[in-house]
């Protein structure tokens, strides 16, 4: 490097900085790598995804609008873990198959 000034107080002041900034980049790795690793347990932590959901109507009355398969971008947020004899059951009794993830399909269920 020959843009270093040439003089010992200089030099020294720029080994301050330089420690300083060191140490800010050592804090922001080690925030980092938290952060990551908080991520990472969230998601290990997360319950796995069920098989068969069944969409609820608006209110808690109203019957089940949707059976989808368990991680379906279609079913909303209403949604409850079901077995795959509930879901079989829910499709006889003329619950709607979500149209986008064919619950009915996957289950084997013929309509009839």
């Amino acid at each position: 490097m020959h843009d270093l000034p040439p003089d010992l107080p200089r030099l020294r002041t720029l080994e301050t900085w330089l420690a300083l900034q060191l140490d800010q980049v050592r804090q922001r790795i080690a925030t980092v790598e938290r952060q990551a690793a908080e991520r990472q347990r969230g998601l290990d932590a997360r319950p796995p995804v069920p098989d068969w959901v069944l969409e609820r109507g608006l209110n808690r009355d109203s019957p089940p609008v949707a059976v989808h398969v368990g991680g379906c971008h279609m079913a909303g947020k209403r949604i409850k873990p079901i077995s795959r004899d509930t879901a079989l059951r829910a499709l006889a009794e003329g619950v709607q198959a979500c149209g986008h993830c064919r619950p009915d399909r996957d289950l084997g269920f013929v309509d009839g």
